[in-house]
């Protein structure tokens, strides 16, 4: 199964930058340089894919950085 899920990104007023998930509630983010914050978002976004792949619940259709599960039997 694949996943193509994009990143939205926002600077704060105080210079952290928010990476966000917005096909993925709850997938945001803060860190203190870009390419913090999108690997954050990464790393949060597979782990709620995980959950939802383990609960059966249906994933999201969206674009940018792409996620391959491959399963063995």
């Amino acid at each position: 199964m694949s996943y193509k899920l994009k990143i939205a990104y926002d600077r704060e007023a105080d210079g952290r930058w928010i990476a966000e998930v917005r096909s993925l509630p709850g997938v945001l983010v803060y860190g203190d340089t870009k390419p913090e914050a999108a690997k954050k978002a990464r790393v949060l976004a597979l782990r709620v894919l995980a959950d939802r792949v383990e609960s059966n619940k249906p994933a999201p259709a969206s674009q940018e950085f792409t996620v391959s599960l491959a399963c063995s039997r």
